[in-house]
C-alpha cells in the first residue's frame, strides 16, 4: 500500500511528543487499576482529539499508513466480537457497555504506534517499559527476602496519607502464599505481567551488556515470575526465554544457561514453601482420575467443561462478553460439589480458546483468527530490520496469547488493556523509522524474534 505524503509529520508529531511518558505511567499504575484505567483512557481520548484535529486542517498524520490501517484491523478483530455477541447477551446491559467502553482503544493503538515512530520516543517507551518491569522484579525479591514489598508499602502508606483504606484488606486477600510484590496479595498478577513484559526488559538488557546482561535478567525476572506463583506465567516466562536466548545466546549458550536456571530451581525449591505448594498441587495431574486433573489445575478443568456447555448451546455469537458468570449456573457440570478454587461463581473461561468460543461464539474466533493472520501477514512482509525492531513486541504478544495456557479474561479492563497495548507496539515498532547509522544490535528493541543469532 503506498504511503501518504509526508510533508508536515514531523511538525504533526511534535505534537503527539507525550505519548511516550503517558504510556510509561499507563503501565507503572497497573497495580492501582483505578488510576491506570483512568490515565489509559484520558490519553487515548486526547490522541483521538489530536488526530481528528489534524484531520480537520488537513494535516498528516504522525504515522505510517501501513500502520494506521493495521491497527484498524487489529482492533476490529478485537472489538467486531463483542458487538457482534451484545444483541442477544446474556447480561445485554454488561455487554453494550463493553463495547461502547473499548471503542477506546482503536486510539490507544494509534497512539501507540505514533509513540514509537521516532527513535527517541521509542527509546523512551521501551525503556520505560523494562525499566519499570525490573524495578517491580527487584521489589518482588526484596519482599521474598524480607517477608514485605517496600512499593506496595510505599503506595499503601501514600493512600493511608491520602484518607483512604488499605489497599488490600484483610477480607480481600487472593494469595497470601504467593510473592506479589507492588500488586499485593489481593491482586495476584505479578507474574503475569512480568512474563508478558519480560521480552522488552530482555531485549533492553541485551543492547547494553550483550550476553552477559541477557543472562543476569533472565535470571532475576525467572525467580519473580516462580515465587509469583502463577503457573501460566511460568510457561509464558518459558516460551519467551527460550526464543529470546536462542537469538542472543546461540543454542549451545543457551543449552548451558538452561541447566545453571534448573540448578538453581531445584535450590530455590528447597527454601520455597511456596514454591513447593504450586509444584504439589501441579503433581495432582499425574494421578489417573479427573479430580487430581481438576485439583492440580485448580478447578479450570471444570470450567472448562462449562465453557464448552456455554458453546454448545450459543455456537453463533456466545453468551456475550462477561456474561460467563451469568450463564455459569446453568452450565456447571458439578453444581452440587464445592468448587476447587474457593466460594463463588466462575467469573471467565480462564482460556483464550474457550473464552472466545463461550462469549463471542464462533463468529468472534474467526475474527480473532483473522486478526492473527493480518498480524503474521505483516510479520511476513516486513524488511528484516522491521522485523528485528518489533521483535519482543511480536514475542509478548505471542507469548501472552499462547493457546495452549491459561489465561486471564482479555476482555476485562485490565488483561484487555495489556493486550491492545502489545498489539499497538508490534504496529508501531513494525512500521517505526528506524535510527540512521545503528547497526542491528543497537535498534532499540533488538535481541527478540528476528534478531540476529551469535554462532552457538
Amino acid at each position: 500500500m503506498p504511503n501518504w505524503p509526508a510533508e508536515h509529520a514531523a511538525t504533526s508529531g511534535r505534537a503527539f511528543a507525550w505519548t511516550p511518558a503517558w504510556l510509561v505511567l499507563a503501565v507503572a499504575l497497573w497495580p492501582l487499576p483505578g488510576p491506570a484505567e483512568a490515565v489509559l483512557s484520558l490519553g487515548a481520548l486526547a490522541v483521538a482529539g489530536q488526530l481528528g484535529w489534524l484531520a480537520a486542517r488537513g494535516r498528516t498524520l504522525p504515522l505510517d499508513r501501513r500502520a494506521f490501517v493495521l491497527a484498524g484491523l487489529l482492533f476490529a478483530a478485537y472489538w467486531l466480537p463483542e458487538l457482534l455477541s451484545a444483541p442477544d447477551a446474556l447480561d445485554r446491559g454488561r455487554a453494550w457497555k463493553e463495547v461502547v467502553a473499548d471503542l477506546r482503544y482503536l486510539p490507544l493503538l494509534w497512539g501507540v504506534a505514533i509513540a514509537v515512530r521516532e527513535p527517541r520516543g521509542r527509546g523512551w517507551l521501551l525503556g520505560g517499559i523494562a525499566l519499570v518491569a525490573l524495578a517491580w522484579t527487584m521489589d518482588a525479591l526484596l519482599q521474598a527476602m524480607a517477608g514485605s514489598s517496600p512499593l506496595f508499602a510505599a503506595l499503601d502508606a501514600l493512600k493511608g496519607w491520602s484518607g483512604g483504606g488499605p489497599l488490600c484488606p484483610p477480607d480481600e486477600v487472593l494469595a497470601p502464599d504467593r510473592i506479589n510484590g507492588i500488586f499485593g496479595a489481593c491482586n495476584p498478577k505479578l507474574g503475569l505481567v512480568l512474563a508478558s513484559l519480560s521480552p522488552f526488559a530482555l531485549a533492553w538488557a541485551a543492547t547494553r551488556g550483550r550476553a552477559w546482561a541477557w543472562c543476569v535478567a533472565a535470571a532475576v525476572l525467572g525467580v519473580a515470575i516462580l515465587l509469583g506463583g502463577a503457573r501460566a506465567a511460568w510457561l509464558t516466562f518459558g516460551l519467551v526465554a527460550l526464543v529470546s536466548g536462542w537469538r542472543v545466546l546461540g543454542a549451545r549458550r543457551l543449552a548451558g544457561f538452561a541447566l545453571a536456571g534448573v540448578l538453581a530451581l531445584v535450590a530455590l525449591y528447597v527454601v520455597s514453601p511456596q514454591l513447593q505448594q504450586r509444584v504439589e498441587r501441579t503433581a495432582l495431574a499425574l494421578q489417573a482420575d479427573a479430580g487430581g486433573v481438576d485439583g492440580a489445575l485448580s478447578g479450570r478443568g471444570r470450567i472448562w467443561q462449562g465453557a464448552l456447555c456455554m458453546a454448545r448451546e450459543h455456537p453463533l455469537n456466545g453468551v456475550g462478553v462477561r456474561g460467563f458468570r451469568q450463564a455459569w449456573p446453568g452450565c456447571d457440570p458439578a453444581a452440587a460439589d464445592a468448587p476447587a478454587w474457593g466460594e463463588g461463581d466462575a467469573l471467565h473461561a480462564h482460556q483464550l480458546l474457550l473464552e472466545l468460543l463461550s462469549e463471542t461464539g464462533v463468529l468472534g474466533l474467526l475474527a480473532w483468527l483473522a486478526g492473527a493472520w493480518v498480524a503474521w501477514r505483516a510479520w511476513r512482509r516486513a524488511s528484516p530490520a522491521a522485523r528485528r525492531q518489533a521483535g519482543p513486541a511480536g514475542l509478548a504478544l505471542v507469548a501472552t496469547t499462547f493457546p495452549l495456557n491459561t489465561h486471564l479474561a482479555f476482555y476485562s479492563t485490565f488483561w484487555g488493556g495489556v493486550l491492545m497495548l502489545l498489539a499497538g507496539l508490534y504496529v508501531g515498532l513494525l512500521h517505526a523509522r528506524r535510527a540512521r547509522g545503528l547497526r542491528p544490535a543497537q535498534v532499540p528493541g533488538a535481541g527478540g524474534v528476528g534478531s540476529p543469532r551469535p554462532r552457538s
